[in-house]
Formats: C-alpha cells, structure tokens, sequence
C-alpha cells in the first residue's frame, strides 16, 4: 500500500511539473527598433521640385500619415485599379502563400496532440493449437484448438515536465507568423509588379508616341531638303546624310515595339492569364494622377510595417523556441502508460464474463547518459542557428531603411530630373523650329538641322522617361514603407501567441 502511495505521489509530482507552464530554454523577447529619427542623413524637404507637364506635379511628404490597403487607387486609374484586382484574384502566387500558411497552422494543431493522451482501441482474435506432444500441466487436458478474442485500450501519456513539447509549438506558431507575412509579402510584391509594369507599358508607349513623332520631324525636315536639292540649292550627298539619319531614326522603333510586346506579356502573366490572353486594359501616362501626398512613416513604425522585417521576426522567434527543445531532449522522458482489456474464448464472454480482465499502469522515466555528444551538439546547433536569424533579421531591418531612403531620394532626385528635361525640351524644340524655318530660308544647311533635331529627340526621350520615373519612384516608396498591408479588410487575421498549451 506503501508503494501505492509512493507511485501516486510520483506521478502527480509529474502532473503538477507539466501544468506549472515553465519551459526551459530561452523566453523570446522582440527586437527594439532602430533607435533613429529618420531615413536619410540630410533633412527630408518638405516637398519635392515641381514641372509644367504631366507628372511634374510637387509631392508633399508627410510624416506618420497612414497608407491606404488599396495604394495603387491613388494613381486614380481604373484600369489599373481592375488589372490590379485581376491579379489578386488569378495569380497563383496569392493561392501558394495561403496554402503555406494553412499547412503552417495545420501543423502547429497536430503539434498541440502532444499535450493530450493517446488512446489505442484493438482488437485482437486468434486460432491456436496446443502442442500435445508436450508434457506440460496447462496442455496435458482438453482438446488442443482454441479461440482467444482479446479487446484492450491502451493510453499513453508523456508529460511536458521540461516544457520541450511547449517550445516545439511555440516555434511552430512562429513558423506559422513566418508563413502569414510571406503571404502578405507575395501580396505587396504582386501589386507592386503590376503597378510597375503599367507604368513600364505607359513609359514605353509614351517613347513610341516620342520617336513616331520624331520619325515625323524628320520625315518633314527631308522633304525641304529634297525640294531644295530639286532646285540645285543642296547637294545629294547632304540629303542622303538626312536620310541616313531618318533611317536611324526608324530604326529604334522596331526595339520599342518589341519591348512592349514583352511588357504586355509580363502584365498578362501577372494577372494569371496565358500571353493570348491579354486583357484590353492600356496604360498611358496621360491617364495616371501622381498623389501629392506622400507618407513617411516613423522610423520606429516600419519595423511593424515591412511583411519582410515581420517574417524575419518570426524566424527569430522559431529559432529562439528550438532551443528550448534542445535542451529539454537533454534532461529525463517521461512516459505514461496504462492498458485495460479483457480477452476470452468467445466474442460473448468479452465484456460480462468474470475473470477475463486485466490491466496495466506502468511509468518511464529515461535519462541519456551518453550519446557521444550528440544532444550537446544539437543544442549548440540550435543556438547557431538563433544567432543567424537575429544576424539576418538585422541585415532585412537594414535593407528596408535602405529602400525608403532610396524612395526618398529617387523622389527628390528624379523630381528635379523632370523639371531640367522640361526646360531642355522646350528649348530644343524651339531651337528645332527655328531651324526648320532657316533651313528654309537657305539660312543654314543641313548639319544645323541634324544638330537641333538630335537635340530635340534626346530631349523628347528623356522627358518622357523623367515623367515615367515620378509614378515609378511613387509606386517603390508606397512598397518600401510596407504597402499598407494593415489598413485591409481582407488580410488574414493575425493569431495569438498565446496558443493554449496546456490540456
């Protein structure tokens, strides 16, 4: 009776060590954020450079005001509001990230099935034959064939002294934060691709508007030239010279069409459909609004903000929980174990007949004492690994300042960009009409007219880039500061990491 008491004692000391909730290995305190006040190392203007042409809009950047979940509306495009739906209703990328994410959690509930028993139901019958031939008091009477049916349970119980079971589902519930920011990753990732090739497809179809143009200005410009060699003012050798010009001119076209055609691919193919597939929505920049408005969110709020900095966290986290399950794999198993049954000659004597049960509680406890090091190593392991997580959390903080700094500047930058290729395109196209008008007079030949027409289409170009680069420079800062990822209603609700642990 004794031992009895000394059994029952053990095993509630078991019981109470696995409910107390304490685990062993490190408890996971979140990074601090950066401890700066802004991105840049100069002051941030109040806004940027302003032009007299699409696009050359000034921009105000405004500290800590909030991101939109839908960014890209502020371009205030409805094509481009419905390629953007497209996309995240058809692109696979979107379906892949839940499904991790849905395996994730999966995972982490059939991890929690450890903090429960295991119960086994079987059943077992058998035919047996006795060996007569054998001298033996159990078989020396009755016939040799018999039936056994036997019916048991077995329950199995392994008590989470050490809290190793507990860190397995804490790095589990972590990996599933790892999964749910990746999700929205490759949800910030695809609006920003899509936003970006519209503008890519309107740059380009605004460059094709460009050297159209400028094949026309020269087109115009040899037709002087060959009513004037006609008249034996020019001579052929000065025609052909604006004719191989032309010829160049032309030239760059084809190129142009053919990166089009490339961006309207890399558009159907964001949005899920095959390249014969293409949608009838077209981009010009004529039809994007540049947002005057640009938040920049505090230094301090990014970290919260970047799915990135967020996936990195989580990996920290998972990392910082396995070591709690190496070192637990160090100390003492426990393990529970009971069995009842009956068993019986027939299927009817199972469950009423007096004397065919039985029954078994059995306790284990098993320490390793020596495994050549193997446990310590895996330990050690675990710890690497959690300094290379914290090291790579550290380096996508750094990368993710560096992007919004980069927005920051490229705004600013490309801003007075298109403000000079402004007043340098107005100015060489009226030097160019004012040499087409000399070169008609007889005022000057034909080098002045390739010189101030060179000019121009230089000129033409690089406006219509600078423009393209404002939306794009726009679209990247929207990106860097996180995509507003929390302002949606559609988001995957974030989970607790209070998981209930415990039975």
């Amino acid at each position: 009776m004794r031992a009895v008491h000394r059994a029952g004692g053990w095993l509630l000391a078991i019981g109470l060590a696995a409910l107390s909730g304490c685990a062993v290995g490190p408890d996971f305190e979140r990074p601090a954020a950066p401890d700066v006040t802004g991105y840049t190392s100069a002051p941030l203007a109040q806004q940027t450079a302003s032009a007299d042409v699409k696009g050359g809009e000034a921009q105000r950047f405004v500290q800590g005001l909030d991101i939109p979940g839908q960014w890209w509306t502020l371009f205030h495009s409805e094509p481009l509001n419905t390629l953007v739906q497209q996309a995240l209703e058809n692109n696979p990328t979107l379906p892949a990230a839940d499904a991790a994410l849905r395996q994730a959690w999966e995972n982490v509930y059939a991890a929690e099935g450890a903090f429960f028993p295991t119960a086994v139901v079987s059943y077992s019958p058998s035919r047996n034959k006795t060996a007569t031939g054998v001298i033996f008091t159990a078989g020396s009477t009755g016939p040799p064939f018999f039936t056994l049916h036997t019916q048991q349970v077995v329950v199995t119980y392994a008590p989470d002294v050490f809290g190793g079971t507990r860190r397995e589902v804490e790095s589990l519930t972590a990996t599933t934060e790892f999964q749910r920011f990746q999700l929205e990753a490759a949800y910030l990732t695809l609006t920003s691709n899509v936003v970006a090739a519209a503008v890519q497809e309107a740059s380009l179809r605004g460059q094709i508007a460009a050297t159209e143009e400028i094949i026309k200005i020269q087109t115009d410009s040899l037709d002087i030239l060959r009513k004037q060699f006609e008249l034996g003012q020019v001579a052929g050798a000065d025609v052909a010279a604006v004719e191989a010009t032309l010829a160049q001119a032309q030239a760059t076209l084809p190129p142009l069409q053919k990166q089009l055609a490339v961006q309207r691919d890399l558009v159907t193919a964001l949005i899920g459909r095959l390249p014969s597939q293409q949608p009838p929505e077209k981009f010009e920049l004529a039809s994007l609004q540049l947002p005057q408005d640009l938040p920049v969110s505090l230094p301090s709020n990014l970290v919260e903000q970047r799915p990135d900095i967020q996936s990195a966290e989580a990996q920290l986290h998972a990392a910082s929980a396995q070591i709690g399950v190496a070192v637990a794999a160090r100390l003492p198993q426990f393990t529970l174990t009971g069995n009842a049954g009956t068993t019986a000659n027939q299927i009817s004597q199972l469950f009423m007949t007096p004397g065919t049960a039985f029954w078994t509680l059995a306790g284990n406890v098993a320490q390793t004492v020596f495994d050549a090091g193997t446990l310590l190593h895996k330990e050690r392991a675990a710890v690497a690994a959690f300094d290379q997580a914290a090291a790579m959390y550290r380096s996508t903080v750094i990368t993710a300042f560096q992007n919004v700094a980069d927005s920051l500047h490229a705004l600013q930058s490309d801003a007075e960009t298109l403000k000079a290729a402004n007043a340098a395109e107005r100015a060489a196209f009226k030097s160019l009409e004012i040499a087409r008008r000399q070169l008609q007079l007889g005022a000057i030949g034909y080098l002045g007219l390739l010189t101030a027409e060179n000019t121009y289409d230089t000129a033409l170009l690089a406006l219509v880039q600078a423009q393209a680069a404002r939306f794009a420079d726009t679209a990247a800062l929207f990106q860097a500061l996180g995509g507003g990822w929390w302002n949606r209603t559609d988001a995957p609700p974030a989970k607790t990491w209070d998981v209930q642990l415990v039975p």
